[in-house]
């Protein structure tokens, strides 16, 4: 019987010379490998015609790895449903009958109402627990991802690479022989059982995690990752500790961020393609997916990722590693045997003999020739390899999705490639028949904050704005956004032109978007100077860094508490306006203006090219903080002693809040690790309570309709229902005095 098997890469890897000598054919097979069967795991010949190819991606190989991942994954996604897919906070996510705004890849997709939008979460969770217990499998396959991706196209907002991914393995997994181990399909029909896979279920799920690993590699190749802009922050977290005995911070975040991050997702694929590598490989990945588990939200992805690392091994890994358990857990363990059973779905070049031991169950037919299904499956896989190498560089053809980043986020692995920080965001209506203009609150109609950053989802948001704006005697409105942001650290600029009337504004998926500003990569050098005039600041001064285009004009508010404030134009030509005053300044190169606290100014543009200046602001709050820091510290012991303090002071209160704040967050660091995992169990716990309850509820309203409010209400808030408080501590009487327990 050919046991040999790929083990890594876009196709194929090598079983190694052991394996080969322990599972040998017993006919006429050869006994030697040359050097390159040895290393890629099959022959040049296998490539040379397409039967051969045909025959090499349907050969047979173990299932037993295919149905530890697929156990693993099911396991994964049920967990996930609960968590980032929203289901303990699907009310609070679709918010039935209210108006909201909604992003969904195609308009015309709507949520159901919510009891039935709980019944489509049941159809995902009944499908993830089938693929997991391999039951009914490709029934439980449809119904999850099915399910899955109607949820992920609902909401452009909630998209990332991994729920991406997650979308692209279940669709792998229901075209596969997943259920042919450790499965209930397997003990209802014992003819699958054990039963060989062909070599392409393998050679797809490798190809996948190889291009998730290379070609978020590739992104990283962009010049903002190599010179340390992406993810500067990451640098000040714990995890980077033990980096800083040796080396500053400023490395850390070049070498060991940046550099680690991009060769270590270069080279993944390659360290577990090969046998000699592949425990390095296994080792880096799995540290730097602990890691990633620590520094970002991402729920269930470094643990998908920690759980396709074995996928690259012998694909009879587990029988090995099961055979080692006591022989009295062999009724609940996968089986360790090791003569799996031949299967139709495999293409056998010679009808292997039939071990003793198999005659006892009745055999599956063997194919010694292709047949359909076998070159359907050489087709599907490569076509499918194809098409994830292309679509990351598809951003030519949907255009209109390309903003300063191209395309939509969630399918192009530029994982972590950008940070963005969003300085000012202002939208604008216009009363169409009256002309009058008011203002909205950001976010208003809507929980997401994605749509600043994407023309299509602004497209959206303007449209809907313009249908929600009339039920409050707004007629034919007209809404413009003024939004800026700052991408890896450059100037905060606008990312659309604030005079275009988003509403009758044209976006097309295929033409580029007309109204979007050009991101000013000129400038880019300009941040070396930033960080050397920020290391000069001291602690109550802050800094923001601001690029315009000429023609248009900033305007923006002063807070009271920044008394301080200034103006500093590093490149082109400026025209201040103090509103209040009705005063004007023009400032060049070099110079600057005190602009008043509590009150509105405007920036205009008036070079011809772009123009750049700097706010400097110290908070004469937080500096009077600090000067009165003795004092202050001297109220707060007078209310942990019960004396009446005067807590309207604003001052008092910062101070108060920023005590509670510190000393929570330093509560929390010193935690022991018996107390974080209670904590983490708690909130496990809570979370998913709040989820089954509601969905119980929902079910029932379905089954036999509503019931009355009062009783609908009392079962909302028990499933609504938090951990008990912690005992109070001597910070409570802060709380009550300041009036606001919020840290």
């Amino acid at each position: 019987m050919e046991a040999r098997d790929a083990t890594a890469g876009s196709l194929v890897s090598s079983d190694g010379e052991e394996q080969t000598a322990k599972d040998a054919p017993t006919k006429d097979t050869p006994q030697t490998k040359g050097k390159f069967e040895k290393i890629f795991g099959f022959r040049r010949e296998d490539l040379t015609s397409w039967d051969s190819l045909v025959t090499l991606l349907n050969r047979p190989s173990d299932p037993a790895s295919l149905g530890i991942f697929r156990c693993l994954f099911g396991l994964l996604m049920v967990i996930d449903i609960t968590q980032e897919r929203g289901l303990s906070h699907l009310d609070y996510k679709f918010m039935d009958g209210a108006p909201v705004c909604r992003f969904p890849l195609f308009n015309f997709l709507k949520p159901l109402p919510l009891d039935w939008m709980y019944l489509v979460y049941v159809v995902m969770f009944f499908g993830a627990l089938g693929i997991m217990l391999g039951c009914f499998y490709r029934l439980s396959g449809l119904m999850f991802i099915s399910s899955y991706w109607y949820i992920f196209f609902l909401d452009k907002t909630a998209w990332n690479n991994h729920s991406y991914l997650y979308g692209l393995i279940g669709f792998q997994l229901t075209l596969m022989e997943g259920n042919r181990y450790w499965s209930i399909d397997g003990l209802r029909r014992p003819s699958i059982r054990n039963a060989q896979v062909p070599l392409w279920n393998y050679t797809i799920l490798r190809t996948q995690i190889f291009i998730v690993y290379f070609l978020a590699g590739i992104k990283k190749l962009d010049a903002d990752w190599v010179e340390g802009y992406s993810m500067s922050y990451l640098a000040h977290h714990w995890l980077f500790d033990p980096f800083k005995v040796i080396l500053p911070v400023e490395l850390i975040n070049l070498l060991v961020v940046h550099g680690g991050g991009l060769i270590l997702d270069l080279s993944a694929g390659y360290l577990l393609f090969f046998d000699a590598t592949r425990p390095y490989g296994i080792f880096f990945v799995s540290y730097f997916h602990c890691m990633n588990s620590q520094l970002f939200s991402i729920g269930m992805f470094s643990y998908t990722m920690l759980a396709t690392s074995p996928i690259f091994c012998y694909p009879d890994w587990p029988r090995r590693f099961f055979a080692r358990f006591p022989a009295f857990l062999s009724a609940v363990l996968p089986i360790t045997s090791t003569d799996p059973q031949p299967s139709t779905s495999c293409v056998y070049n010679e009808i292997p003999s039939t071990s003793t031991e198999r005659q006892e169950t009745p055999t599956v037919p063997k194919a010694s020739k292709m047949r359909l299904k076998h070159k359907l499956g050489a087709i599907f896989t490569i076509l499918y390899i194809m098409e994830q190498f292309f679509l990351p560089y598809s951003h030519f053809i949907t255009q209109g999705y390309n903003n300063w980043t191209n395309g939509l986020y969630g399918y192009s692995w530029d994982m972590m490639v950008h940070s963005r920080s969003h300085q000012h965001v202002k939208i604008t209506y216009k009363d169409g028949k009256t002309g009058e203009i008011g203002y909205l609150n950001p976010g208003v109609f809507t929980q997401s904050r994605r749509w600043k950053d994407h023309g299509d989802m602004l497209k959206q948001y303007g449209t809907c704005l313009n249908e929600f704006l009339p039920r409050y005697n707004i007629s034919e409105p007209e809404i413009y956004f003024d939004i800026w942001v700052s991408i890896n650290e450059r100037f905060q600029q606008r990312i659309f032109d604030p005079r275009v009337d988003v509403v009758k504004a044209d976006w097309s998926p295929f033409r580029p978007n007309a109204w979007l500003m050009p991101l000013l990569v000129d400038l880019s050098p300009w941040r070396t100077k930033f960080q050397e005039i920020e290391g000069s600041l001291d602690n109550q001064t802050d800094i923001v860094f601001i690029a315009d285009f000429p023609g248009l004009n900033l305007e923006n508010f002063v807070s009271e508490d920044l008394g301080n404030t200034s103006i500093h134009v590093l490149q082109g030509k400026v025209n201040v306006e103090v509103v209040e005053e009705k005063k004007n300044y023009t400032l060049t190169p070099g110079e600057q203006i005190k602009v008043p606290a509590g009150a509105y100014h405007k920036v205009y543009t008036v070079s011809e090219g772009p123009s750049c200046y700097m706010y400097i602001y110290v908070n004469t709050t937080e500096a009077a903080l600090q000067e009165n820091f003795t004092k202050l510290f001297e109220l707060q012991e007078r209310v942990r002693n019960g004396t009446e303090v005067n807590a309207t002071d604003p001052i008092v209160q910062l101070f108060l809040k920023r005590q509670r704040r510190m000393k929570e967050v330093k509560k929390r660091r010193e935690a022991g690790a018996v107390e974080r995992l209670q904590r983490f169990a708690v909130k496990k716990y809570y979370t998913i309570r709040r989820g089954l309850l509601m969905t119980a509820i929902a079910l029932r309203n379905l089954a036999v309709g509503l019931p009355p409010l009062e009783q609908l209400t009392r079962e909302v808030a028990f499933a609504n229902m938090k951990a008990p408080q912690a005992e109070g501590n001597q910070d409570d009487p802060l709380k009550d005095e300041v009036g606001h327990g919020e840290l």
